[in-house]
């Protein structure tokens, strides 16, 4: 299974049938790392009811009515990350980036009742899409060739309409790849598709993911306090994407049921490779709205909610194959003759609602605790005119349901310049059961059959701080695990029942150094 096609981006880009987004898209792009000052990911993110630190803007804006001066800083951080799949090699990369970066103003207003109104800007690296995944199969029950030839018949095609479905669109890309690249053979009349795996045959598949970019938001706030008693703020964030996918999927089987131009099948070696290049780049806009109440000095309750996201996208990819059988048949083939093809769509991410309690145990510790519920069932897609796409949007609601993430973090003065913290994090899976456990059929984005399920995401956190005069620095040591799932393609329904996908399990681990340099004046 050696990737002998190279496919690059043209300059010059054409449209094709199948849609470049679905549900799996918009679960990816909706997800958010656990990202902000140093103090903030020392304690988890448990800031809600806290305030008085930049990430608050991004989290609960009623943080900045916290401030009695202003503020300004940056954050740096280090990453060590590394990832391992079953049957794979495990990668690992080291990545430096900037966190955060912002200002807070404070304007005193000398008014009993609202003491001060407070604004304030920043950047934040909302998510990073920096990975690299390879594993493999070494036993396939089921092949990608199959679930296409399946697909491909559930929708009518015939050979005569896929052999121009590419150029004119009457079938979709990934029918005309698995057509071009003999994976799929008509029977003699023309109608039915049978893929390369059958009785006796046996093989082994190869997987590879790369990925780079990620999601930026520059946010902007305003709020201020009622008689030190009540904190309110509102924020707007502005959202840029960049993300650039590189996949591969390869099955070399032996004994598989290849056909040739004529549609006679023979039995013998089967080497295939599908490689897809995906860019998505594009803005959004969101609102954030935010409360802190103090009944008494010892006690914070904050809540929080976040709008969605509304996103306006460009997908730009292109897909190819390359092939060698046994019958003396190979070659290459790709969607557009090589050429990328481009889709302009509209996402609307999950809301998000955020509760808040925080202790202040003398002037020595505080024990701080968030819940977040996310909506990831209410995404939606739409078309680049606002029109829904009711499929994508039918199966956003089959495959997910909303996710729960639990956040507490510790913070212990041990001198009135110093401070020590910590912190964990948990995220519950958002993927509904009968999803996971292959009872339903998953419709993937153009010519990508692979899709990936996070199952939980755990961060344990710790740091200190230091006061000058006038001036801090925080660190913070942060540790992300999170358990993914990788499908090479849908589980394969036939009559007797389900054949689930190739499953692969994902480790994805992170370690992260941050640092903190801020002044108040």
């Amino acid at each position: 299974m050696k990737k002998q096609l190279s496919i690059l981006l043209a300059a010059a880009l054409l449209p094709v049938l199948a849609n470049a987004q679905g549900a799996i898209d918009a679960f990816q792009l909706s997800q958010q790392d656990l990202r902000g000052t140093a103090r903030y990911m020392s304690m988890a993110g448990a800031f809600g009811a806290l305030g008085g630190d930049m990430s608050t803007l991004i989290q609960n804006p009623a943080g900045i009515g916290v401030y009695r001066s202003s503020d300004a800083c940056a954050t740096l951080g280090i990453n060590f990350q590394s990832t391992k799949a079953d049957y794979g090699s495990k990668y690992s990369n080291t990545v430096a980036s900037c966190n955060t970066a912002g200002y807070v103003g404070v304007y005193k207003l000398n008014s009993e009742v609202m003491p001060n109104f407070n604004w304030g800007f920043s950047y934040n690296r909302q998510l990073s899409l920096n990975r690299r995944t390879r594993g493999g199969f070494g036993s396939m029950r089921t092949s990608l060739s199959n679930y296409i030839a399946g697909v491909t018949n559930s929708g009518g095609y015939t050979d005569q309409e896929i052999v121009s479905g590419g150029y004119y669109g009457n079938a979709p890309w990934l029918s005309v790849l698995a057509y071009d690249s003999y994976m799929i053979t008509p029977n003699s009349q023309g109608v039915d598709f049978q893929g390369l795996l059958g009785d006796g045959t046996t093989g082994a598949a190869e997987f590879e993911t790369i990925e780079s970019g990620g999601i930026d938001e520059f946010s902007f706030n305003f709020g201020g306090n009622i008689m030190n008693s009540v904190y309110w703020g509102v924020g707007i964030g502005i959202t840029d994407i960049n993300y650039n996918a590189y996949t591969y999927y390869g099955e070399s089987l032996d004994n598989a049921y290849v056909g040739d131009d004529d549609g006679t099948i023979t039995n013998g070696y089967a080497d295939y490779g599908l490689e897809n290049q995906l860019r998505t780049t594009g803005t959004g806009w969101n609102c954030k709205f935010g409360i802190i109440a103090k009944p008494i000095n010892e006690l914070r309750f904050g809540l929080a909610f976040h709008s969605p996201t509304y996103y306006e996208l460009t997908d730009t990819y292109v897909a190819g194959t390359s092939f060698a059988y046994g019958n003396g048949i190979q070659g290459n083939a790709s969607t557009n003759e090589g050429v990328a093809s481009e889709t302009y769509y509209k996402l609307r991410t999950p809301w998000k609602f955020i509760a808040s309690a925080a202790a202040v145990l003398g002037k020595q510790a505080i024990v701080s605790f968030d819940y977040q519920y996310t909506g990831y069932n209410n995404m939606s897609l739409s078309d680049s005119r606002g029109f829904e796409y009711t499929d994508s949007n039918n199966d956003i609601d089959k495959y997910y349901c909303p996710g729960n993430t639990y956040r507490v973090g510790l913070e212990y003065r041990a001198t009135p310049k110093l401070s020590l913290r910590a912190g964990y994090s948990y995220e519950d899976c958002a993927v509904n059961e009968d999803v996971l456990n292959n009872r339903v059929d998953i419709f993937t984005s153009g010519t990508i059959p692979s899709y990936n399920f996070v199952k939980k995401t755990q961060y344990v956190t710790c740091g200190l701080g230091y006061k000058f005069s006038g001036a801090y620095i925080d660190f913070a040591y942060v540790y992300r695990n999170r358990d993914n799932e990788f499908h090479a393609f849908s589980p394969v329904n036939y009559s007797g029942g389900v054949e689930p996908s190739p499953t692969a399990s994902v480790s994805d681990n992170n370690h992260q150094l941050v640092v903190t340099l801020g002044v108040r004046f």
